[in-house]
Formats: structure tokens, C-alpha cells, sequence
């Protein structure tokens, strides 16, 4: 017997894709990675007798949890008569209800111009608060090594335009004043990175819970800093034309302010820090 959700649209392509380019390898390992992490989340909330599958569309980011429930041939019929009574209570409560299925109360688009929806999921059992901790920090940990390759772009694409665009018949790079906030970006940068490390090694493998919420909760507060300092600082060294949709350094400015607050915020992972 298989019962299975599908959310709609995850934002786990663009997280794969941050991933893979900073670390050099196939985006594919990587959604296999965040799969084996979703699998694991879900079987510690359903016992091992349900085999639990996630599958992640490459391509559009759909993501797929199936819960298999292994039954021996004598008591199928039990289990298909309480399964089949689970069905009609479901309809009962609600006549409109599709069971198992999302129902999207509205789809729109975030400030980084991602698709996002409201969902409302039918008889969905949450997961407990380990397991769901788990699954947030590893979030977390993706979304930092996320928003360290997008402030390598915003310091890379600040640098170069400082080496090009002229003021008084020279580089604009050459003024001492621009250079100690170049090199203040590349440090948060080289800061940001190290934490970011940190929390996805403690993610993969950490001594204890706490232990691995420590690692993230630090890594969430500095790249939230680091983050507002260098896409800020990026958008002001290109002037006001740092601001146009044509450059992409905006829209990184955008993709890291989403992701300074994606996961808890630092005055929420500041409080979590203190408390453990």
C-alpha cells in the first residue's frame, strides 16, 4: 500500500545548483543528498516498517514523498478494510477533499521572483520535532552554502566593474577608499564561507543534536550579516544603475536578502544560539 503528497514547486533546484557550484560537483549528488536527507527525516517520524521514497524533479523541482507500507498477503484485506475506512472518514469531515493530495489557495511570486504558493495538505501526519528540526536545519545549512555563492558573485561583479568604470580619467578601483570596502566584502565573504562549512559538515555528521543546531544557528547569523553587508555594499559601488533590473548584481541583492531570513532569521537562530 503507497500513499504519497506532492508540494508543489520547492525551491531546492536553486539550492542544488548553489551547492554543486561551489563545491565543483554534479547537481545531481547533490539532490540525491537532499533526497537521502528527507528519507531519513520521514522514516524516524513512521517507524522502519514504512519504506519511504523522495524523488526530485531535475528539471521542474516537484518534489515527491511516498510512504510504502509493507503488508504480508494474509492480512491485505485487514489493511485494505482500514485503509478504505480511513478514506471514508476523510470524506466524511470534508465531501470536497482530494485525500493526499495539495491543494494550492494561491500561487504568487517572491521578492527574488521565485514561485511560491499557499498549500493546504489533507491529512498530512506532521513530523515530530526531532525529525522536523533535522529537516529545517538541513535547509539551513543548503540555504548559507547558497547565499555564499551568491555573495562571490556580488564581490566578483563588484570587483570587475571597479576595474572598468572610469571617474576623472581613471578606474574608479584605484581610489583607496572603494578598495578597503572591496576588501571588507571579500572578508565577509571568506567569513561567511568558513561558517557555512562548518554547518554543512556538522549537518552531515555531528556529534550530537545540539551540536549540529549550534553549527547552523552560528553559520545563519553570520552569512545573515555577511549577506546584507556585501549585497548591499555591491549595489552601492555600481552607483545608482546597481538598483537596475538589466544588472544582475539587483537580483542578487534580492536573492540574498531572501536568504539572510530564509530558515529563521539571525534574531530568531540568535535566540536559539543562547538557548542551547
Amino acid at each position: 500500500m503507497a500513499t504519497g503528497i506532492s508540494a508543489n514547486r520547492l525551491e531546492l533546484l536553486q539550492i542544488a545548483d548553489a551547492v554543486a557550484r561551489e563545491k565543483s560537483i554534479e547537481k545531481e549528488i547533490v539532490i540525491e543528498a537532499i533526497e537521502e536527507a528527507i528519507q531519513k527525516a520521514a522514516r524516524a517520524r513512521y517507524g522502519a516498517e514504512h519504506d519511504i521514497r523522495v524523488h526530485i524533479d531535475p528539471k521542474s523541482g516537484e518534489t515527491t514523498i511516498t510512504r510504502y507500507v509493507t503488508v504480508v498477503e494474509d492480512d491485505a484485506e485487514e489493511v485494505n478494510e482500514y485503509a478504505q475506512k480511513r478514506l471514508a472518514d476523510a470524506k466524511a469531515e470534508d465531501k470536497d477533499a482530494v485525500v493526499g493530495k495539495p491543494t494550492i489557495l494561491k500561487s504568487y511570486r517572491t521578492v527574488d521572483d521565485l514561485a511560491a504558493a499557499d498549500i493546504r495538505l489533507e491529512k498530512a501526519e506532521p513530523l515530530n520535532a526531532t525529525a522536523l528540526e533535522a529537516v529545517l536545519d538541513f535547509g539551513a545549512a543548503l540555504s548559507c552554502a547558497e547565499a555564499v555563492g551568491a555573495m562571490k558573485f556580488a564581490c566578483d561583479t563588484t570587483l570587475e566593474y571597479l576595474k572598468t568604470r572610469k571617474q576623472f580619467g581613471v578606474p574608479i578601483g584605484t581610489f583607496q577608499a572603494l578598495q578597503h570596502r572591496m576588501v571588507d566584502m571579500f572578508i565577509a565573504h571568506e567569513q561567511a564561507k568558513s561558517m557555512a562549512c562548518l554547518a554543512c559538515s556538522k549537518v552531515d555528521q555531528a556529534d550530537s543534536p545540539q551540536d549540529r543546531q549550534r553549527a547552523v544557528s552560528a553559520a545563519k547569523i553570520k552569512i545573515a550579516d555577511s549577506a546584507r553587508h556585501v549585497s548591499q555594499e555591491s549595489v552601492q559601488l555600481h552607483g545608482g544603475m546597481g538598483m537596475s533590473e538589466e544588472l544582475k548584481v539587483s537580483h542578487t541583492f534580492k536573492r540574498l536578502t531572501a536568504l539572510g531570513r530564509r530558515f529563521g532569521d539571525a534574531d530568531h537562530h540568535l535566540a536559539r544560539f543562547a538557548s542551547l
